[in-house]
């Protein structure tokens, strides 16, 4: 059986700075030794490898080729000695999140760029989908975080409540109702309304509260977001009921924004697989949200 080999890394370290340095009184003065400490280790390394390292030219020791060679072979041990010394390398880490447009396009991407501006050694992907693939996508556990508007509870998902609002009455500056402070819903009689889409669960709560004052708006567009309802508004189509939350805070600078008189009620979600804990960049990405989102007069943190 081969003797064991053993490894001395001050030996090691005189040798380094021998090659580098070309003198024992230098090497000592790197080293924080004195020149017989380093004379020593190297009598030592050649004694234990049986090679001869150095020799003397006159005043000078000149490295041999096996010094030369050991020198070359100790590269990656002082690398790994070097990384150890330095600040730790983090790890890129990776967050998928999916959300419906009206989460997505303003409110998640000005989010999602502070974030990634703070912690440059996270990636982040998007994904834009409607409500129903939200929640398909969390639980195929192809997303890390997804958000809702609306709640679609299902067995191994998730929801968390993460803001809640009342329902406002969107219209461009100057309406005939942009001087009341509350939008009843018999003031809508006759107005030109612009309605979420008919696939859209809000839309027939809407519908309810009207019938029940027998308030009937005309409908002159249907949309599918809170957004283009709001941005249709503002170019003067007419007014629309939506969830102020986030479109008001985009839009609260040339929208007239009123709180609408009824019991409809809304809720954002953060959406998680319920089979695994939340990973660290989520919750790193939600407390970011928490402490980030601007403050609004119609909706509040849950």
């Amino acid at each position: 059986m081969p003797p064991k080999t053993w490894h001395s890394l001050p030996e090691y370290q005189a040798l380094r700075a021998m090659m580098e340095c070309g003198t024992t009184s230098e090497a000592a003065n790197r080293l924080g030794l004195s020149q017989s400490a380093v004379s020593r280790s190297i009598a030592s390394l050649e004694a234990r490898t049986g090679r001869i390292l150095f020799e003397r030219d006159g005043r000078m020791l000149r490295p041999t080729n096996e010094a030369a060679q050991l020198n070359m072979r100790l590269d990656a041990l002082f690398e790994a000695l070097e990384k150890l010394d330095g600040p730790p390398e983090l790890e890129q880490e990776t967050l998928q999140i999916i959300a419906p447009p009206t989460y997505a396009h303003r409110y998640l991407v000005h989010h999602i760029a502070s974030f990634l501006k703070a912690n440059p050694h996270f990636f982040v992907g998007l994904e834009v989908a409607s409500s129903d693939m939200v929640v398909r996508g969390i639980l195929d556990e192809r997303y890390d975080l997804g958000f809702l508007g609306v709640e679609l509870p299902r067995d191994g998902v998730k929801l968390t409540p993460f803001r809640t609002s009342h329902a406002v009455c969107a219209m461009p500056q100057g309406h005939v109702l942009a001087d009341q402070q509350v939008i009843h819903p018999e003031d809508l009689h006759g107005q030109a309304l612009i309605a979420l889409s008919p696939r859209h669960a809000r839309r027939a709560e809407l519908e309810k509260v009207l019938q029940a004052c027998q308030s009937e708006p005309r409908v002159v567009a249907e949309v599918s977001t809170s957004f283009a309802a709001v941005d249709l508004a503002r170019e003067g189509l007419g007014l629309s009921i939506v969830n102020p939350f986030p479109v008001v805070q985009y839009r609260a600078q040339d929208v007239v924004f009123r709180p609408f008189a009824s019991q409809i009620r809304y809720s954002t979600y953060y959406v998680t697989p319920k089979r695994r804990a939340t990973t660290a960049i989520a919750r790193a990405f939600l407390q970011h949200l928490q402490l980030l989102t601007a403050r609004d007069p119609f909706s509040e943190k849950v």
